[in-house]
């Protein structure tokens, strides 16, 4: 099963462009599945084994969203290995995808967002570095990878357009403000480093995801109360505070990068309860 693991990895890679971490996650999860059926062949392995694999990782309380993870990695798996002729059929066409409770994406006031992005001390080039990446994150609602892959030719300061590798390497391109830009040109003009990569860590190489991820923690738990939230909030208020003034859903799924507007459409719930304040506070019978 090794060998067929590795070519189907080849093939994400080389013919669907999927991301390093992407095909990580996919090889992580199938070489678990092979521990499971240990060195059962290919074409012996059932629907009921699979339900058997499936069962196991709910005993070591894996999450629902892991779970229904791993479940697609195997589905494309096995989907790959009928189309290549290595199997008559589909194992795991039957099964069923735990249902997943519906997270509403946490983000910051319009307030709060203001003081997190003015929280790192500038007086230093590490603290022009974070204002510059906290403005970029939130005037673009781009992801954090995505922006710790910048290089300098990537970012537009006429135009004020930023070139962004995505996921599945899709490249697009997203509108960067002027306060974003002009913290950038603060931090590229005090740093000594000649480089195209745009963030360097304290080594003077490209600052990793990591590295984005520890600094914006570091500065969201000064400004928030509440320990549970990620980085990630930055690109959720984005997207939030667009809609509720008043940017429509499709341009907001543009500027995000999301294949499908249901991905985006988690963020109009959020709209929505807004609204349900406004009209129960208004509406004389509400």
């Amino acid at each position: 099963m090794n060998r067929q693991i590795e070519k189907f990895i080849n093939y994400l890679d080389i013919e669907k462009n999927y991301s390093r971490h992407t095909i990580l996650n996919y090889k992580l999860d199938l070489t678990e599945l092979d521990k499971f059926l240990d060195k059962t062949p290919l074409e012996r392995v059932d629907y009921l084994q699979l339900r058997k694999y499936l069962a196991q990782l709910k005993t070591k309380q894996y999450r629902p969203r892991t779970v229904s993870r791993k479940l697609s990695s195997l589905r494309s798996f096995f989907k790959f290995l009928q189309r290549e002729g290595y199997l008559k059929d589909n194992p795991s066409r039957l099964l069923m995808s735990p249902k997943l409770d519906k997270t509403l994406p946490k983000f910051l006031t319009e307030e709060c967002m203001s003081k997190f992005i003015e929280a790192p001390l500038t007086d230093k080039t590490l603290g022009k570095r974070d204002r510059a990446i906290l403005e970029t994150l939130y005037s673009t609602g781009i992801r954090v990878s995505e922006l710790a892959g910048l290089n300098i030719e990537d970012v537009d300061f006429i135009g004020n357009i930023a070139k962004v590798a995505g996921k599945g390497k899709k490249e697009r391109l997203v509108p960067i403000g002027d306060k974003a830009l002009d913290a950038i040109q603060d931090y590229l003009k005090s740093r000594k480093e000649k480089t195209s990569v745009l963030f360097l860590n304290k080594n003077g190489t490209r600052l990793s995801t990591k590295g984005v991820c520890d600094l914006t923690h570091k500065y969201i738990k000064m400004v928030s109360a509440n320990d549970h939230v990620s980085p990630h909030v930055l690109r959720h208020s984005f997207a939030t505070h667009l809609l509720n003034r008043g940017a429509d859903l499709r341009s907001v799924q543009e500027l995000l990068g999301h294949v499908n507007l249901s991905t985006t459409q988690i963020y109009t719930h959020l709209t929505t309860e807004k609204l349900k304040k406004v009209y129960d506070k208004a509406h004389p019978r509400a």
